[in-house]
């Protein structure tokens, strides 16, 4: 009897270990998530399943043109991908040419599928604050993104951390590359 619950106390305390593991791991390293929609297209497509890597904003601030996931402000559970286009300090403006402009000067990138047709509320300078950036859908005018008021500047705080890993579909499992 006594070898018998001896067993089962020594399995106990490997679940709780496991668990405990794995909650740290998905609490602290990394997180699936999955890509719904089509504003990242071409480079994440709706159904991809990604793995977010959570530790390495821990190191280092985040940079221009990384793929962030950050929660949806107004809705619990839903979590936003989308690319980091202003960083904190700088003036964000899109002009009637469909350009972005950074401190008032062109961004030179090629995510963008199309000329943007709707600069929203980045048709005036928008000044990010110190921990602030702005973000934006590589399918410019299909994303809902910080030009909308809904969405806006996301703060550093927000940001949950940088798709890492795409783990689905397998023809396109990899990791993921930000420029």
């Amino acid at each position: 009897m006594k070898k018998v619950l001896k067993e089962i106390l020594n399995t106990s305390v490997y679940i709780l270990f496991v668990l405990c593991a794995i909650y740290l791991i998905i609490h602290f390293v990394g997180q699936r998530t999955q890509v719904l929609g089509s504003s990242m297209e071409p480079k994440l497509s709706s159904e991809d399943n990604l793995i977010v890597d959570k530790i390495s904003y821990r190191f280092h601030d985040p940079e221009r043109f990384d793929i962030i996931v950050f929660p949806f402000r107004y809705e619990d559970n839903t979590f936003y991908i989308k690319r980091i286009i202003g960083l904190p300090g700088e003036t964000v403006q899109i002009d009637p040419d469909g350009n972005i402009l950074i401190d008032g000067e062109i961004l030179e990138e090629d995510y963008g599928k199309e000329v943007i047709q709707s600069p929203g509320r980045a048709y005036e300078e928008i000044q990010l604050a110190d921990n602030e950036y702005f973000v934006m859908g590589d399918n410019r005018n299909n994303s809902t993104d910080s030009r909308d008021p809904s969405v806006g500047n996301i703060t550093r705080e927000e940001i949950i951390g940088r798709a890492w890993l795409r783990i689905w579909p397998l023809d396109k499992f990899g990791l993921i590359k930000h420029r």
